[in-house]
């Protein structure tokens, strides 16, 4: 009996550390394959997007609640001009909603949308959060619709080489188009895509978001 017993209690031992070792060993193969993401968003507050907005806030907040807590963002306003209003972590919720709130509010004067200046702000702050060992992404929330100063607006020909200069630093480089018409998301897919590829690359009117930031946490490698 107490022979039956001794076998009984290092079978059960044996069981406990093998699940522990598989156990640690699961969880430092999740540590050393997480690498946290730095999402740059682009939004439009422009006068002729102003309809849309209060959505566009809401769904860049539910990207927001999709990230990790490691994951940096930074907010870029854009209008007659594009500037930084927000940076840090995903879930400090309260302070997005009180910056957005703040400098997007609508303003007759602020016709223009320098898109051209707010995503070349994203794409330099793309290659410096890969420094820093984010993997970087872009995400661009509003109508692409170019007004106003000719010069802050995208230059869609020197574009891909734009993308490509940030690859060479962060080839796991993704962008997000959301909300856009048809005609301009189709333009984003033909002039990017032999850049990005299709993984890299997601686009999405308002009627299919859903499915499109499930793609996009894929293209983080969620």
């Amino acid at each position: 009996m107490k022979k039956r017993q001794i076998m009984l209690i290092s079978v059960i031992v044996a069981a406990i550390l093998a699940v522990v070792l598989v156990f640690a060993g699961l969880r430092k193969v999740k540590i050393d394959n997480f690498k946290p993401a730095a999402v740059m968003f682009v939004i439009d507050s422009s006068a002729s997007n102003q309809k849309e907005l209060p959505e566009q806030k809401k769904l860049l907040k539910q990207i927001c609640n999709l990230l990790d807590p490691e994951d940096q963002i930074k907010i870029i306003r854009v209008s007659e001009d594009a500037y930084l209003i927000y940076e840090g972590a995903p879930f400090n919720g309260s302070n997005i909603d009180k910056v957005m709130d703040e400098f997007t509010k609508y303003d007759s004067k602020d016709y223009g949308t320098a898109y051209g200046v707010g995503i070349k702000k994203a794409l330099n702050y793309s290659r410096q959060m890969k420094k820093s060992g984010y993997i970087p992404s872009v995400v661009v929330i509003g109508d692409l619709e170019n007004e106003g100063a000719a010069e802050k607006q995208l230059n869609w020909t020197t574009f891909p080489n734009d993308i490509k200069t940030v690859q060479n630093d962060a080839p796991e480089f993704s962008m997000m188009f959301l909300y856009a018409h048809p005609s301009k998301l189709d333009m984003v897919k033909e002039t990017l895509s032999p850049v990005l590829g299709e993984e890299k690359l997601i686009i999405s009117t308002k009627h299919n978001c859903d499915k499109a930031i499930r793609s996009y946490l894929h293209a983080l490698g969620r």
